[in-house]
This record gives C-alpha cells, structure tokens and sequence, in this order.
C-alpha cells in the first residue's frame, strides 16, 4: 500500500480514497481481511474486509456518540456491554462514566483487538483497565445467553456483511432486550442514509416494534460512507429528549456536547422521513 491510494469502494459507483504513507500490518483472520495503514490525512486507520473502521484522526467522534448518548440517558448505568467494537474507543469512552462499576467487550476477532492495542493505543488504551473483561468470543451468541444483565448494551459492529449480519436482524434486538434490566437501554450504529436508506427504514422498525421508546439520532463522520451517520437507540424507560441538566457531568470531549445531546436528534427531512417520524 505504501506510496499508493486506497479506496474503499462504498457502493458500485462510489468511494473514498485515501494517501497511503506505509502499510503497517495486513492478515486474514479467522473472520475478516485486517489491515492497518498509516495514512497521510487521517493517521493510522484500521480496514476490516476493505472497509474503514476507524482512524486517529476522526475516530473521538463515533466512539463518542455511541457511548454518551445512553450512558447519560440512564440515570445509573453501572454494567455495561460493548458487542464489536475490538478497537478499544467505545470502552475508552464508557471509563469516562464514575457509575460504571463493570464493561464487558465481546468482540468475534481477537486479531482486531490484539492490533489496535499495537497500532492505535490511543483508541485501545482502557481495554486493560480492571473495570474492564474483554471476551473474544460471539457479541450475538454473548446477547442470547444473557438475561437482565446489562443497564446498557452498546453495538459497535461494522456494516451487515459477513460476520456482522446477525447484528442487524429483529431477533437480535429482541435478545437485546432480555439481556437489558428493567430500565435498560441500548444503541446499535446503523450506517447512513444515502446508501442504506432500506436497512435504516427496517432497523427503526424492528426497534419500535420492541422498545417503547426508540429514537435516531446523527453525527458527522468524514471517513464513513457519505460522511453522515446513523444510530439508534431503543430504551424501556427513559427518553433521551427528556435528560435532567443534573444528569450531566463534566467528561473530557472532543465533538459530544450537553447540548449536541439534544440537537443530534433533529434529523434532516429525508431521514427523519426513513424513521417514519
């Protein structure tokens, strides 16, 4: 790769391209094509299966978002799932939260995790802390073998191809829920609305058709596909519309705000037309 352009092919006649500086380490897992790239733009940036995962540059804003949204939403969130996310951000944003007792990160491919701990450890940085257990083993088998376990459960899997195909199914979300407790909340990313309006219009309603509140919400990714990403969040109980200012607290953040909490949640007309609101 190095001294060449990447390009990730987004859909049949659309990509991203990128300056390759070196290549850092390339494998077939078990389960997916790894490659890790130090590019001239965005840094390092992990590629499963020819797609961007993340890199050091815009990395904060994803992890952020998946993270914050709930974990503020929740009025105690204490244990914590994290499916995918191998990487490391999403837990390294959970630490932020003094409530949160115990994280749990069932990640399929250990190779994601053993190589972001070497080429992003910036990312990968809290995956040793002691609130932490990190299982590499099946998210979705993980889910189905558990029951009221979890105040929030977090799914940072990558787009619904290969070993992520169960992530995005009604009888996943259902298994969600019998592993959340009684006030339990979750969120699922759920790629973009420029490529994926199909997929987006089914997730919203399979969640709605399972948790009594469900909502979408946005945040700019620049090296995702398009640029503009989607979440969604599926609560028993508590409204991220409705958070108390006293639910706040002080967290070191580079694009999530108290206010953004909020504003994420006003969608453009298109999208907010594909989450049937």
């Amino acid at each position: 790769m190095a001294g060449l352009w990447y390009t990730e092919k987004q859909t049949e006649n659309f990509g991203i391209t990128m300056k390759v500086n070196r290549t850092l380490h390339t494998e077939q897992t078990e389960f997916q094509y790894l490659e890790m790239a130090e590019t001239a733009e965005w840094g390092n940036m992990l590629f499963l299966d020819g797609m961007v995962m993340t890199s050091q540059r815009d990395e904060f804003v994803y992890h952020e978002m998946v993270a914050h949204i709930p974990l503020f939403t929740h009025p105690n969130p204490e244990n914590v799932l994290v499916v995918g996310g191998g990487d490391g951000g999403v837990i390294r944003e959970v630490m932020k939260h003094p409530s949160v007792k115990k994280a749990t990160l069932v990640d399929i491919d250990g190779k994601v995790i053993e190589y972001s701990k070497k080429f992003l450890p910036e990312i990968a940085g809290e995956l040793d802390n002691p609130r932490v257990e990190v299982i590499v083993g099946d998210g979705f088998m993980h889910i189905a073998e558990s029951e009221n376990a979890y105040d929030v459960i977090m799914v940072d899997s990558t787009e619904p191809v290969g070993p992520a195909v169960n992530l995005f199914t009604k009888g996943f979300y259902a298994g969600i829920s019998k592993a959340l407790k009684e006030e339990g909340i979750f969120v699922a990313q759920s790629d973009n609305p420029w490529f994926k309006a199909d997929l987006i219009r089914q997730v919203i309603k399979d969640v709605k058709d399972i948790f009594p509140v469900t909502r979408m919400y946005t945040a700019n990714i620049p090296t995702y596909p398009s640029g503009l990403w989607c979440f969604t969040l599926g609560s028993k109980k508590y409204d991220p519309l409705e958070v108390a200012e006293d639910r706040f607290h002080e967290i070191e953040t580079k694009y999530y705000t108290k206010e953004l909490h909020k504003a994420a949640f006003v969608l453009p007309k298109f999208v907010k037309d594909l989450a049937g609101e």
